[in-house]
């Protein structure tokens, strides 16, 4: 970028605005009506949200912008807390100086809601999909893409987004952790409220920490009950039969465990399921958002990325091996996001002790205790 009218070089005085493009260092010698529209790249300094954000948001979401120029960052905040909006000023500042954001997601379904999200945030830039079925254009100011697709990208982002690092399919992956790194010239910022050792442990990472969602309401802690089986499903039916007009998620360790259930309470209840067997997931979480049902069986496939207004949750048999501490916080971090909805119920059903659920609980506990100094 070089401004016609100064010759300023700097893309730190290049804005764009309602009123047009110019240049911040010579728009005082400017006649009120008179902007410059002749800038030769356009800068998305500008970005639109239809809400404010709160005070902890913008000092995480200033701090990150800044940092990210040095450092990794680590955004370690609760579920619910706003993690793609306080990376905002972050793309938009990158955005500024003519770099290539790169947002990477677990889930097809994500990359599709938040291409269409950052789109509208991002009028003037570029902002690209890539995912099944969708790449035939792979080349953007944003590229939001899942995971896997990282293989294309050697070297093509000045700046990575990673959400959600700590799960699947990342955890345990150095091939995908490869594709990551290679596919980054600057640095990353790491999105999770629950990471591993894996990120913690990086050199020169800086660590922005959000324990409150922005109602300030405290997250739900969930209520632990145990019982044998006969004892828990009497639980789980009597949970349901006080939820008939409440969008209810039940969460199963298995798949054959999620059909089984499926077809028992179908025969009660509208009712649907999602595992990672299922073809229409886009379609089914679509109908659950609309209230077409409101019982949705599932696995621990759709326990992050996904918001549901008003939503309570159950997890059967929470001392499963399939359900450890992060992806439990995981899933009751779906309860009381929305400030229409800020409460709600997780029900955690046990048939014997188990100290990660415990655990889990007691760290949702903590990040209360935190949010509240």
């Amino acid at each position: 970028m070089k401004c016609e009218r100064c010759g300023n070089e700097d893309p730190n005085y290049f804005y764009h605005g309602k009123r047009g493009r110019y240049c911040r260092k010579c728009v005082s010698f400017l006649e009120e009506n008179k902007l410059d529209w002749s800038l030769t790249k356009e800068d998305c300094d500008e970005y639109y949200l239809s809400y404010s954000l709160s005070s902890k948001q913008k000092e995480i979401s200033y701090q990150c912008a800044l940092a990210i120029e040095y450092q990794d960052v680590l955004l370690r905040c609760v579920c619910g807390s706003g993690k793609t909006e306080m990376v905002l000023e972050t793309i938009s500042k990158q955005l500024k100086k003519g770099k290539v954001v790169g947002f990477a997601v677990p889930r097809r379904e994500v990359v599709l809601e938040l291409k269409q999200r950052l789109a509208e945030i991002f009028r003037q830039a570029k902002v690209i999909a890539v995912c099944a079925g969708h790449t035939k254009e792979t080349q953007g100011d944003i590229v939001v893409c899942t995971t896997h697709q990282l293989y294309r990208y050697g070297y093509a982002f000045d700046v990575l987004i990673l959400d959600e690092p700590d799960a699947f399919p990342f955890k345990n992956n150095p091939v995908l952790w490869g594709f990551a790194q290679r596919a980054c010239l600057g640095h990353t910022v790491f999105l999770s409220a629950t990471p591993n050792e894996i990120i913690l442990k990086r050199e020169n990472l800086k660590i922005l920490r959000l324990d409150q969602r922005p109602h300030g309401k405290p997250l739900v802690v969930p209520r632990l009950k145990y019982g044998l089986f006969v004892t828990q499903l009497i639980r789980l039916c009597r949970w349901l039969r006080n939820r008939k007009t409440i969008p209810c998620m039940v969460f199963l360790p298995t798949i054959s465990l999620t059909n089984g259930f499926y077809r028992i309470f179908h025969c009660f209840y509208p009712c649907e399921r999602i595992t990672s067997e299922s073809q229409n997931k886009e379609e089914i979480v679509t109908s659950f958002r609309k209230g077409k049902f409101h019982l949705l069986f599932c696995t621990t496939v759709m326990e992050r990325g996904i918001t549901i207004e008003g939503v309570d949750v159950c997890v059967w048999k929470a001392e499963h091996a399939v359900f450890d501490q992060a992806s439990l916080i995981q899933i009751a971090g779906r309860v009381g996001r929305k400030f229409a909805h800020p409460s709600g119920d997780v029900l955690f059903l046990c048939q014997e002790r188990s100290k990660v659920v415990e655990k889990a609980i007691q760290s949702i506990k903590v990040s209360n205790a935190l949010s509240s100094l």
